[in-house]
């Protein structure tokens, strides 16, 4: 992490947080979505109960991106707490500014990721 500067890496450290703030807020959101699809023949019909079974679905696939993203989050934040944040973990060289900034969870730099 010596080749970046500290305001840098903080502030991209902040940015994690705040994204990592986001995924929270929007699993909370998503909670009634992911909940089991009764059957009640009466209020909901067949093409409506598919429907809220998609969307279900949807949810539970929106929510494992979530959770994955959370999950790099977390490694990139423990990577800055222990200073191997911003090096390749193929090579060992820095990764190049302009490609944290693009993604602060990437692990490798340009020729390593090919």
């Amino acid at each position: 992490m010596d080749d970046l500067p500290a305001a840098t890496v903080e502030a991209l450290k902040q940015g994690l947080l705040r994204r990592l703030a986001e995924l929270e807020a929007a699993e909370v959101l998503s909670d009634d979505d992911r909940k089991p699809v009764e059957l009640d023949q009466q209020s909901v019909g067949r093409l409506s109960r598919v429907d809220a079974m998609q969307r279900q679905a949807m949810s539970f696939a929106a929510q494992a991106r979530r959770q994955h993203e959370a999950r790099m989050i977390t490694a990139a934040l423990e990577r800055i707490a222990t200073d191997d944040f911003g090096y390749c973990g193929g090579c060992g060289e820095p990764i190049p500014l302009p490609r944290l900034s693009l993604d602060a969870t990437v692990t490798s730099c340009i020729e390593c990721a090919r």
